[in-house]
């Protein structure tokens, strides 16, 4: 057996694809309509949207397998990938890259494999749409055009995803997107024991911006504090915004020490840039603090609710300071 080689690209790849927020989401009608529709068209059994992780392959929709993923180096999808043209296999037994391939020799007894790459938004392959056949047969041109035209509506289904998850003034993860990405991160941490925490934001007086400013002042306020939070977060942070001035930052692998420091970090860029640009008010936020504890936190709806808990009551405590001085 061959394992797959890594595409030259695979980092831009994998974060292209972890944008999608798609990976561990539940199964969904229009990519079942996609996978049923193939098997019919092509009389397979097996039917497949697959989307290549970084260790893993992972189905968002299958139709005549029962699991949900199978390892990366057993992939025939990320032989795929590397490919901008359909990968097929006329006969596994014949070829030496497969021939002792674990899927082959045992369930699901891959005898026949098609599958065509789906490019995402830079360019990268996010996994294919792939036949299974347990006997050997090769496609014709017709059929491959035919695969071809499947795989582009699976991308754009792929890119709608993308759209629905996205919060268009900030260009975060709305809190669709949010959620979805953020279960798949405490899933990891949980898995290999690591810590998170979760941070919840919310601008104080934002309310008085839009009264007295207009509601586009309001929006440049808003653009700013998600450019500052990228830029005091890690890229492997999951970042969103839930609505209005509500923010949120999940940080995988990050201890309560380290989760303060890019707290504190994140209040210097904000005072550097409420500094550079005179627009006539400070954005100042409120945050709240939470360590994820998977006993207690079995969502991160959740963990979302002891982060707002926690966020009300340190903007609370921080209007009954400025009474005081007052």
């Amino acid at each position: 057996m061959l394992v797959p080689p890594m595409p030259c690209n695979e980092s831009a790849r994998l974060d292209a694809l972890h944008a999608l927020h798609i990976l561990d989401t539940s199964p969904e009608e229009r990519f079942d309509r996609l996978t049923r529709l193939a098997r019919r068209i092509f009389s397979v059994p097996i039917a497949v949207v697959s989307l290549v992780d970084a260790n893993r392959q992972w189905f968002k929709s299958c139709i005549g397998l029962e699991t949900s993923e199978t390892p990366r180096d057993v992939s025939f999808c990320a032989h795929a990938i590397l490919g901008d043209e359909i990968l097929m296999v006329p006969d596994t037994f014949a070829d030496e890259r497969f021939r002792d391939n674990p899927l082959v020799t045992g369930e699901p007894n891959i005898r026949f494999y098609a599958g065509c790459p789906l490019t995402i938004t830079n360019g990268g392959k996010a996994g294919t749409l792939c036949l299974i056949d347990v006997k050997p047969r090769v496609l014709d041109a017709e059929e491959r055009a035919l695969l071809h035209d499947l795989a582009r509506m699976a991308e754009q289904e792929l890119t709608a995803v993308q759209l629905a998850t996205l919060d268009d003034l900030t260009l975060l993860s709305n809190r669709r997107g949010f959620e979805a990405l953020a279960q798949h991160a405490l899933s990891v941490c949980k898995r290999m024991g690591k810590p998170a925490s979760l941070l919840f934001f919310d601008l104080n007086d934002f309310k008085q911006i839009n009264d007295n400013l207009g509601h586009a002042e309001g929006d440049r306020a808003l653009q700013s504090f998600a450019e500052v939070l990228r830029t005091a977060l890690r890229e492997s942070d999951v970042i969103g915004r839930l609505g209005g001035d509500e923010f949120v930052a999940l940080l995988s692998g990050a201890s309560n020490t380290e989760t303060q420091e890019v707290t504190q970090r994140l209040a210097q860029l904000l005072d550097e840039r409420n500094d550079e640009t005179a627009r006539g008010y400070q954005i100042r936020f409120s945050v709240g603090q939470v360590s994820y504890e998977p006993a207690r936190h079995g969502s991160v709806a959740e963990l979302l609710a002891a982060a707002d808990a926690a966020m009300y009551s340190h903007k609370q405590a921080s209007k009954a300071r400025s009474a005081r001085h007052s």
